[in-house]
């Protein structure tokens, strides 16, 4: 899935039910549920270009399970954009089967304009659906929707989904 960073992010938190959020279908007009029970991170990818001759930094960073974080980090130099491909250790939460209680998947740091590639593992289960997070206007029911890598709607998150997709 690709996303690009409307705004500078510092360290913004990207929980396991934000990516769950990322693909709902609406069951009402108001309300959505995640169309896929668990995730999975199998890397993220993030090019952040330099602005005006200054160098940006782009970060990834993996919640293990013990509390600590790997680090995967970037600098842009001169022309060539700073170029981060983060895959989530053994013993990151990020590399198991997570629904939504999960917690924090991961933090990023990026300059606006940042382009995100998130791919992901996802599944269902013979559990009920979760709803999504957060409510929905004027959906559509049973059509399928996406959101922003932080699970908000598209109109209000940093980080949204291309143009062309149906987004809510």
């Amino acid at each position: 899935m690709r996303f690009t960073a409307t705004a500078a992010a510092a360290s913004t938190v990207i929980t396991f039910q934000n990516l769950l959020d990322a693909i709902l279908v609406a069951t009402t007009a108001i309300a959505g549920h995640d169309l896929f029970d668990l995730v999975k991170v199998r890397c993220l990818e993030v090019w952040s270009q330099a602005a005006l001759g200054t160098p940006s930094t782009a970060t990834v960073a993996f919640e293990t399970a013990s509390g600590d974080l790997a680090i995967h980090s970037d600098t842009s130099l001169g022309i060539k954009p700073a170029y981060v491909i983060a895959v989530p250790s053994k013993k990151s939460l990020a590399s198991f089967w997570t629904g939504t209680a999960g917690g924090t998947c991961f933090l990023i740091t990026c300059p606006a304009g940042s382009v995100i590639d998130v791919h992901l593992s996802y599944r269902t289960s013979n559990f009920a659906p979760a709803l999504t997070q957060n409510a929905l206007v004027g959906a559509v029911i049973a059509e399928i929707y996406w959101r922003g890598l932080d699970g908000l709607a598209a109109a209000g998150t940093n980080f949204p989904p291309p143009a062309g997709i149906l987004t809510i």
